[in-house]
């Protein structure tokens, strides 16, 4: 603080513009600058400390001019320039921070960096998209307990190559006797949503990165809108609730790519039917994420089933037919086209893989963003849905998608 404490023999010595000039340009003295040059985690700390010392002089220039203000003898205005003057220069710190940006699309990987001055927070384009989804980091961050989308909340109409109208188990009880006349043509409903339970459960309370505890919800449903002669019923809901721990990373990778974060969670999928259609079980998994200038993302789960008791297992051979992990591909193409390819499986002749489209149907003025996509997916093998954990089959679905709220 020593050009604050010089500064009464500034102004005394020169105009009050030019004191406030020269009392900001000793407190400043580009001293974010400085940080630039820095490794990620060092240059994250030292912008997060030059902030706050940014704000603390705001505060105390603003303070010193209400003082002055009070004084009936005192027109000095130098204080409000000083805090005007510190509030640029805040400014032009985070506008030399902002990621390269490919050509007509988002920012790179290299966003979500810092947290200084924004008010968006996990919707701030700034950031790269895998840090606005998890909050990974102080800026990224939205408040607790608030609504958020997970996977893609969908309507769309299928077409199947194939419908199982008699679907089967190794356990007795879960086998149906009797098969029902279903159109291979559907609704797929899909909705998913999670909140945020907490942050900065293991991460340092004044640093940048921030970890976080989530709990999510899906629900996928098959609606047999066509088939008049049956009522119109729903043939399969599937209902997911979860847990999930996710930790926040920025290893640096061969290729251009960066290790985002690492996480853990359980999760209970059901479809809340009775015998002979009832399928439930649980697991845990360890996940991981990965991005390259927030053009491609990559995720991991590996995941281990909770065991229960043989009568009671609706599925026991569950794990040989969907696997013990997944592999998701996210390809940004530009701003209105996304790619995502998954694979689900043990790398055996089972297993599924599911290839999903959306594009954006129009984004808002300035810098809102719009959520609804066109959505088209293709499906093929087994588990596209609980019902069908051993049911082989190609499905083709086209509809609308809410991807982001």
């Amino acid at each position: 603080m020593l050009a604050w404490l010089l500064a009464p023999g500034l102004a005394a010595a020169q105009p009050p513009a030019k004191a406030a000039e020269a009392v900001h340009r000793l407190e400043s003295s580009a001293a974010w600058q400085q940080c630039l040059g820095k490794p990620d985690g060092e240059r994250l700390a030292c912008f997060d400390g030059w902030a706050r010392e940014q704000d603390d002089l705001i505060s105390a220039i603003e303070e010193k001019a209400r003082s002055v203000d009070a004084s009936p003898t005192s027109r000095n205005t130098a204080p409000s320039a000083q805090a005007a003057a510190v509030r640029a220069d805040v400014a032009t710190a985070l506008a030399s921070t902002q990621p390269e940006r490919m050509e007509g699309g988002p920012p790179s990987g290299s966003a979500g960096i810092i947290g200084v001055g924004l008010e968006q927070g996990c919707r701030d384009r700034q950031f790269s998209e895998m840090s606005r989804f998890w909050e990974l980091e102080s800026g990224s961050s939205c408040p607790t307990f608030g609504l958020r989308a997970f996977h893609p909340t969908t309507a769309s109409i299928a077409a199947a190559s194939r419908i199982n109208d008699q679907p089967t188990s190794p356990n007795p009880a879960n086998t149906a006797t009797t098969p029902i006349d279903y159109s291979k043509h559907e609704m797929r409903l899909s909705l998913s949503v999670r909140t945020k339970l907490a942050s900065g459960l293991l991460t340092p309370s004044g640093g940048t990165l921030r970890d976080s505890l989530w709990a999510a919800y899906s629900q996928q449903s098959y609606w047999q809108v066509f088939s008049s002669g049956l009522s119109r019923p729903f043939r399969n809901t599937d209902h997911q609730p979860e847990l999930i721990y996710v930790y926040p990373t920025t290893l640096r990778l061969p290729g251009g790519w960066l290790w985002r974060y690492s996480g853990l969670g359980v999760v209970h999928q059901s479809n809340g039917q009775s015998d002979p259609l009832s399928r439930s079980w649980n697991r845990a998994y360890l996940m991981a994420g990965f991005e390259k200038d927030n053009r491609f993302n990559l995720q991991l789960r590996l995941w281990k089933r909770l065991p229960e008791k043989a009568e009671n297992d609706n599925n026991p051979d569950i794990s040989r037919y969907i696997g013990r992990g997944d592999i998701t591909l996210g390809w940004n193409i530009d701003t209105k086209n996304s790619l995502r390819a998954t694979y689900t499986g043990s790398f055996n002749k089972y297993g599924s893989g599911r290839v999903e489209w959306t594009r954006s149907l129009g984004d808002g003025l300035g810098n809102s963003f719009s959520g609804l996509r066109l959505y088209t997916a293709l499906f093929h093998g087994y588990g596209d849905s609980l019902l069908d954990y051993n049911f082989k089959r190609t499905v083709f679905s086209v509809g609308l998608s809410l991807v982001d709220f």
